[in-house]
């Protein structure tokens, strides 16, 4: 696969294709501007000091694109998004009118949006507040104003932020390209890498780090790129023929086809639906520092590249591995996939057409899904693994990051793929 470097010439050519690239880029602009708008009545010496370090708070600054650790009004970026995603997802398994609506169309998807968008604000108000009681210390409270009108204030600040995000990300998967939310995780992801990286050469000037290390990060980081790459594109193809059928004086069937299962079907969802979880003892730990709770968390419950962080790699590793299967289930349809096969005239060879099909694809399901799983759950321990070979603890490399970074721009170049083929124009990837 090689970039077609004329696409993006034909690409421009198109108006509405044109048109999409540029409100996509706005949006981005508007995003980056937000991440350095500051919030009122804080005090960012004493931020610094209550932050700290810490690799779990480094990955979270970087998932909010640098707006944590300054604590604009996008710093708890999109997760509360994210955390009301999974709580309605779940929700659609055990209540009856949601499993209801996810069965009914377009107008359910909307009704199920709409249930998303209201458990956000409410969860990025309860958040809000949360993080703004766990940095109290850090906030300048003016004379003769009552404190809680200033951390009603600051809450209300983070909330908006998160629904000025989430607005921003639906807008972009409305009008631009690509998945919007995704898309500014991505944005957020992508705009720290100048600053690692001038980091990194700081650190190697010093000589703090070594050639050696700098190459084999390199090296990690390109193997790691590679192998994203090959488990995304990779996918189990099932055998589908179709019988003929004789329709007036016309003869159709009789080809054949496949079903195209891919070794990634959730893409970077699960492992960012984990990191949501995961990442609840740094928050709650952030309201009472100093307490036993804050100090367990930070031991056991963060990625130190210590020993201690073993119980908390595997609670990472299997929660992407139970979120891989749970959504691909959810996305994927081994009953209905065999249901419009019979429909159609189409049959897996050796097998009957209905239920004996549906299982035999679920088999082929899990096993192929479960290569994706152990790869997303090697991803997400690989920070640690890079910090302990190589010693670049101020740095936080993230294989996480990464797939982030590449699946959601493998993502959107085939979206732009399939907006060029449909304009008669070659793709990006040949």
């Amino acid at each position: 696969m090689s970039l077609n470097t004329d696409s993006l010439r034909n690409a421009l050519r198109v108006s509405n294709l044109r048109n999409k690239l540029l409100f996509t880029l706005l949006m981005f602009f508007v995003f980056r501007i937000g991440a350095h708008i500051p919030i009122p009545f804080i005090n960012h010496e004493a931020l610094q000091n209550i932050v700290g370090g810490g690799s779990m708070m480094d990955f979270f600054d970087t998932f909010t694109g640098g707006s944590f650790r300054r604590f604009t009004v996008f710093a708890m970026s999109i997760t509360p998004y994210i955390t009301a995603s999974i709580i309605i997802q779940l929700l659609q398994v055990v209540v009856p009118h949601l499993e209801r609506l996810s069965k009914e169309g377009d107008y359910g998807r909307k009704k199920i949006v709409q249930y998303i968008r209201y458990s956000t604000v409410v969860l990025g108000f309860v958040q809000g507040l949360g993080m703004t009681f766990g940095l109290r210390g850090a906030i300048d409270i003016p004379a003769g104003v009552w404190s809680w009108l200033i951390y009603l204030l600051i809450t209300l600040v983070l909330t908006a932020g998160t629904t000025f995000l989430m607005w921003l990300g639906e807008s972009i998967t409305e009008k631009g390209i690509g998945n919007g939310i995704s898309l500014i995780i991505f944005a957020g992801i992508a705009s720290r890498i100048p600053s690692a990286l001038i980091t990194l050469t700081e650190q190697w000037g010093v000589g703090e780090v070594g050639l050696a290390t700098i190459l084999l990060l390199a090296v990690i980081v390109i193997a790691v790129v590679a192998g994203i790459v090959y488990i995304n594109e990779g996918q189990r193809r099932i055998q589908v023929q179709y019988a003929k059928r004789v329709v007036g004086r016309r003869v159709y069937g009789g080809q054949s086809s496949h079903i195209p299962l891919k070794v990634n079907q959730a893409g970077v969802i699960p492992i960012i639906f984990a990191i949501s979880l995961v990442g609840l003892p740094a928050q709650i730990s952030s309201w009472t520092p100093g307490s036993s709770f804050a100090l367990f968390a930070s031991r056991w419950m963060s990625m130190n590249g210590r020993w201690e962080s073993i119980p908390y790699l595997i609670v990472y590793a299997l929660l992407i591995i139970g979120f891989t299967y749970f959504y691909t289930s959810i996305t994927f349809k081994p009953m209905d996939v065999a249901e419009n096969l019979k429909k159609y005239g189409g049959f897996v060879p050796g097998l009957r057409p209905g239920r004996p099909t549906s299982e035999y694809i679920t088999k082929v399901m899990y096993r192929v899904t479960f290569v994706g799983a152990m790869f997303l759950a090697l991803i997400s321990i690989l920070p640690t693994i890079v910090s302990g070979v190589t010693g670049l603890t101020n740095i936080y490399f993230g294989g996480t990051s990464l797939l982030i970074v590449v699946g959601v721009a493998l993502d959107t170049m085939k979206q732009l793929e399939s907006q060029l083929v449909m304009r008669h124009y070659q793709g990006f990837m040949k």
